[in-house]
């Protein structure tokens, strides 16, 4: 998948040896080799170049199209016969500084909202700005000072509220955006550098479906290359984070101050209690039920409730707090005799 255009402008394509420059590696082999654009091992083609991070993806460096390879020195024999390699000590990085040159993010630039708007029920109040090539559907009412980013596709009767910022994202009908809220910035992503840590591009979109809302001051990471993606009808308080590459079910209720960590997948139905916060690479089954405060950091089965941190099934966590109580009066209690 090649990022999205409506968002990012495809650069000139560059060589690999001039890769390798640029990201302090060495070629082994097809320095001539063009790279167009960088992907994930798992799709990349013979126009990209894709890199191996963990050697837990090895097999996937075995088998993939990709037309360069950016990988650790005890990596190369892995590597598909047919594509160049750069060998590099943080491969990660050296992948960013590719992802950098050959894709860029698309500027600003006011447009005539005439050019953006599907009719005259369209509201746009003082201060709007609106980026070359977004979309604003019927009925749709956008807030004071709210920016709506370049290519940003907005649906029908929408309302998004004041001072909001939305850019690399769809979203959908009847969507509700609150003051503040954010959409669609860069996830957090760094990787360790010859010189300390270093940005990751994050070439991802947001995917707002019919029917949810955001609460203020929210923020939702768009991807670092495949979507992050909130469904239909999903409910969020306010001040919630949603980090990169997430993506949520339908009917999902979170509460104000959840935290929800990159590459999470929720299945339809979950709720979320206030403050609660979920790990990295979790996935939490349909219907299921985190209560507040709860910190989760392992697979939560479809309708269960845990609790606690860190996060358990409720009665085994209420087994434990009631004995964990009774042992604090008895201790309590010899002290004081």
């Amino acid at each position: 998948m090649v990022p999205d255009a409506r968002f990012f402008d495809l650069l000139a394509p560059v060589s690999v040896g001039d890769l390798a420059a640029l990201s302090g590696g060495e070629v082994v082999r097809g320095s001539e080799c063009r790279i167009s654009q960088v992907a994930p091992l798992s799709v990349a083609d013979r126009n990209a170049v894709a890199f191996l991070g963990d050697r837990k993806f090895v097999e996937a460096l075995g088998t993939t199209a990709a037309g360069c390879v950016i990988v650790p020195a005890d990596a190369v024999e892995a590597a598909p016969a047919d594509a160049a390699v750069i060998v590099s000590r943080t491969p990660q990085a050296a992948w960013a500084a590719a992802a950098m040159a050959l894709h860029r993010p698309r500027g600003l630039t006011a447009a005539d909202t005439a050019d953006v708007c599907e009719d005259d029920s369209v509201v746009i109040e003082p201060g709007v700005v609106l980026g070359t090539g977004a979309r604003v559907g019927r009925g749709t009412r956008i807030g004071a000072n709210t920016v709506i980013g370049p290519g940003v596709q907005i649906g029908r009767d929408c309302a998004i509220g004041s001072n909001v910022t939305v850019g690399f994202a769809l979203i959908g009908d009847r969507v509700k955006i609150y003051a503040g809220a954010r959409i669609g910035e860069a996830g957090f992503g760094a990787a360790g550098g010859a010189t300390g840590p270093v940005d990751v591009p994050q070439l991802g979109r947001v995917i707002i479906q019919d029917g949810v809302t955001i609460g203020a001051n929210t923020c939702i990471d768009r991807g670092a290359f495949d979507d992050t993606v909130i469904g239909e009808n999903t409910k969020i308080d306010n001040l919630v984070m949603i980090a990169h590459n997430c993506v949520l079910g339908r009917n999902v209720l979170m509460a104000g101050n959840t935290g929800i960590s990159g590459s999470v997948r929720v299945g339809d139905n979950v709720m979320f209690g206030g403050k609660a916060g979920v790990g990295d690479h979790i996935t939490i089954g349909e219907g299921a039920r985190v209560a507040a405060g709860a910190g989760v950091l392992a697979d939560i089965p479809a309708g269960e409730t845990w609790s606690g941190y860190p996060a358990k099934p409720i009665r085994q966590f209420l087994r434990e707090t009631v004995w964990v109580s009774r042992q604090a009066r008895s201790k309590g209690a010899r002290t004081n005799d």
